[in-house]
């Protein structure tokens, strides 16, 4: 009797190792190509600011002067040449005195298949544009291209939406994988599994075991991060909002550098890295950033809020006010883009960005020669 429960059990785990087999094969080739561009774009981002600097320094380097002009000014240059905004954002303002200010644009021409971004680089002593235009069409660089295209294949919504399905769909392939290859997880983090190094067979099917192994706890907090972060797509307001050509820009009324200033006296040892701009009535004026001895995982807790037009106080918090859960929220950006930990930390989010496409690669080889030796048999039979 014993024998006969044994071997049902034996058929059924058989079975099942079958099915998920089935899933991971399929979810990993369907995905493959576009996990391997989100993944060659990723690794390429991680130093997104270094090498967009390497490509335009006559674009983004200024000859520091004596003073800045006034955030006011700098944001009335840039709403004169874009008079439908969703909103301008400061995206390095704690960068050094010989480095321009560089602002996003978010745009909305009313269309669902175009997320629309775009760049300002500014000269903050003379005013003058040193870059400008929409991130999908090259007009400010290829990083910025880049960008726009790791988060939306340059599809808008739906192309955004797709991405965070194609994590998903990862996650899946990765946990499958890992139930089938459960009993090569000791001799792989042992370092005890060989192969036939004169075999491409045999090292398609190592990397793919090995890679997939130790770069599991890494690629599922990017990849999760990654479909958390891009949530907003499947968000039923989003989309509608999307379709709607932006309003002509309502400019703030209130001083943006008063508010700026009182911000900083709010959380004094705050160093901002984001500071948003409204240009819309319903918008808020805010800034968000890393106060002394936090590291940067906390920065997307910390932030204080002005209304525009007013300049009224509306809030302030810092990562050590959230729940738990909230804090956890915060951390998601950093972690899926690698900027807590200094340049070793940058280097090795490139290597782990570069994990999934390996993977693909070795899987599909792996998926093609069983294809072959199946309709070899089939053929002899």
């Amino acid at each position: 009797m014993k024998s006969w429960k044994n071997v049902i059990t034996k058929q059924v785990f058989m079975n099942l190792n079958r099915t998920l087999f089935t899933i991971h094969s399929w979810f990993g080739l369907i995905t493959g190509i576009f996990l391997l561009m989100l993944g060659l774009s990723g690794s390429l981002l991680i130093f997104k600011d270094e090498l967009d600097r390497f490509l335009y320094p006559d674009l983004l380097t200024v000859r520091p002067q004596e003073k800045t002009l006034p955030l006011d000014s700098l944001y009335k240059i840039t709403v004169k040449q874009y008079p439908n905004l969703d909103g301008v954002a400061w995206l390095n303002p704690a960068a050094p005195n010989d480095q321009a200010y560089q602002f996003r644009l978010y745009l909305n021409d009313g269309r669902l298949i175009s997320y629309d971004l775009g760049a300002v680089a500014i000269n903050q002593y003379t005013g003058n544009i040193l870059r400008q235009g929409r991130g999908d069409d090259l007009e400010v660089g290829w990083m910025e291209w880049l960008y726009q295209f790791h988060f939306s294949f340059h599809l808008g919504m739906p192309g955004a939406a797709s991405v965070a399905l194609f994590g998903i769909a990862m996650l899946i392939s990765v946990f499958t994988g890992l139930i089938i290859y459960r009993k090569f997880i000791w001799k792989v983090i042992t370092f005890k599994v060989s192969f036939n190094r004169n075999n491409w067979r045999t090292i398609s099917s190592y990397l793919h075991r090995t890679t997939g192994i130790w770069a599991l706890p890494f690629n599922v907090v990017i990849l999760f991060t990654g479909f958390w972060l891009n949530l907003f797509a499947f968000e039923k307001e989003v989309w509608k909002h999307e379709m709607v050509l932006t309003p002509p820009n309502t400019l703030v009324k209130a001083s943006l550098d008063s508010m700026y200033a009182q911000a900083l006296q709010k959380i004094p040892d705050l160093t901002p890295t984001y500071v948003y701009f409204p240009t819309q009535p319903e918008r808020t004026f805010s800034i968000r950033g890393i106060r002394k001895g936090q590291n940067h995982l906390s920065a997307g807790g910390n932030s204080v809020q002005f209304d525009g037009q007013s300049g009224q106080f509306l809030s302030q918090t810092t990562f050590e006010d959230l729940s738990l859960w909230r804090q956890t929220k915060a951390t998601f950006y950093p972690l899926h883009i690698g900027n807590f930990g200094g340049l070793v930390l940058k280097i090795f989010y490139v290597i782990i960005g570069l994990t999934p496409g390996l993977l693909s690669i070795t899987g599909f080889l792996l998926w093609w020669r069983r294809k072959k030796t199946f309709n070899v048999s089939f053929v002899k039979s």
